[in-house]
């Protein structure tokens, strides 16, 4: 309940605070948002730079990958016709 007084109580001083002083409001605003944009401006480029380095170690990676995920499934194949073959010879003397 005291949060939502001290909330209240606060929003209305935030209202007259910006009515009261608007030209130093605007000032802020002038001073704020080019910074910000320089900021966010230098976040998104760091940001793609780091994205297009992934994608090219990514690339390398999964060429080569996918050559060995192709070995494995074949030896995979090979292991299991092996493993049959040995079960279906070891029922044949049982028969």
């Amino acid at each position: 309940m005291m949060a939502l007084v001290g909330g209240l109580a606060a929003l209305v001083l935030g209202i007259i605070g910006i009515i009261a002083w608007w030209g130093y409001f605007l000032k802020a605003l002038m001073a704020g948002v080019p910074a910000l944009l320089i900021l966010g401006g230098a976040l998104a480029a760091y940001l793609g730079m780091e994205e297009i380095k992934d994608k090219k170690a990514s690339e390398g990676f999964e060429g080569n990958r996918e050559e060995d995920l192709k070995q494995e499934v074949e030896s995979l194949k090979q292991e299991i016709q092996s493993l049959k073959s040995e079960e279906e010879e070891e029922k044949k003397p049982e028969e």
